[in-house]
């Protein structure tokens, strides 16, 4: 496993990291979880994900607990506030009141005395800018958190958060955690140049187009049995993958996959990781199994032959 720096923070992670969306403390059983994150953890993964409204905090009970016999120092935890946690009108967004109490809330059912990094999982319009930076410094200070970060914020409110923390001199963002994969691109047009230029990193999610680049579907068969596509629970983002021109190119991608004699999904990683500006990506792995595969990703450089070819099938 190869890491990476966040941003222009000290901080590495590993250039693969264990989410736990739709999954932990959700569909997938809990001794399989655990094994999962024990065996991403022996692979040298530091870096794992989770965030209070998955599974309504079930998700980070069960990170929590499977980290707890390690070093706390050895590996990278996040984890996230906006969405609603409650039928409460402050039980959503990013106040500082939300923000306080959640924090609190995950760090209990997490075991932990701090998180690494905690992200603001969406951008707040109801909410100045200022009251959740300054919450989140407060809380940097405090040491319940060591870095702060956006999920799936635009450039502009990415720009927004910058000059804010500039202005009052509080702490800056230094991670924003989009969706990125090779049919989900539009970071390329303005989140990266913003966020490279001012050292931010992206640590990406849905690197494998929600299980589409591994293969598993096709044109002749778009409902593998006991995939995601057949999961009431977990197929809501899957249709706008499953169609002809879609699963055509995915043809096309594994024979390039052959050729280098890596998985699709191995391939679909490697793409990701060829932008500098990107520190890690996040696969949902469910089984150890998946873990070893796609942490393989972390071992591919792709040429610029290949990733030309690449993009012409894209195109």
């Amino acid at each position: 496993m190869r890491y990476r720096r966040l941003g222009r923070s000290g901080l590495k992670v590993s250039e693969v990291s264990l989410g736990s969306w739709l999954t932990y403390g959700a569909s997938t059983e809990k001794d399989s979880a655990i094994k999962t994150i024990e065996t991403a953890y022996d692979l040298g993964i530091n870096s794992f994900d989770t965030a209070n409204v998955y599974a309504t905090g079930e998700s980070e009970k069960v990170v929590g607990e499977a980290l707890r016999p390690y070093d706390r120092e050895s590996y990278v935890l996040a984890t996230k506030v906006f969405w609603p946690m409650g039928e409460g009108p402050n039980d959503r967004g990013l106040s500082r009141k939300h923000v306080f109490e959640q924090l609190h809330a995950s760090l209990k059912r997490l075991g932990e005395d701090y998180v690494d990094i905690y992200y603001c999982h969406r951008y707040d319009p109801k909410t100045p800018v200022e009251e959740t930076l300054r919450t989140i410094d407060d809380m940097v200070r405090q040491g319940k958190i060591l870095y702060a970060g956006v999920s799936e914020w635009t450039a502009q409110q990415i720009q927004e958060a910058l000059g804010t923390a500039d202005k009052f001199l509080l702490d800056k963002i230094v991670v924003n955690q989009p969706q990125y994969n090779m049919f989900h691109r539009y970071i390329e047009d303005e989140v990266l140049p913003i966020s490279e230029k001012n050292g931010i990193s992206q640590i990406v999610f849905s690197p494998l187009a929600q299980g589409v680049l591994t293969g598993k579907y096709s044109l002749n068969n778009r409902k593998a049995a006991g995939s995601r596509a057949t999961d009431p629970n977990a197929n809501m983002f899957m249709d706008q993958f499953l169609n002809d021109e879609v699963l055509a190119k995915v043809e096309k991608l594994q024979d390039v996959a052959k050729d280098l004699e890596i998985s699709l999904s191995q391939l679909a990683i490697a793409w990701i990781l060829r932008q500098p500006g990107v520190a890690s990506t996040l696969v949902g792995s469910t089984k150890p199994e998946q873990i070893i595969e796609n942490a393989k990703g972390s071992e591919v450089d792709l040429s610029a032959e290949v990733i030309e070819k690449i993009e012409g099938i894209l195109s």
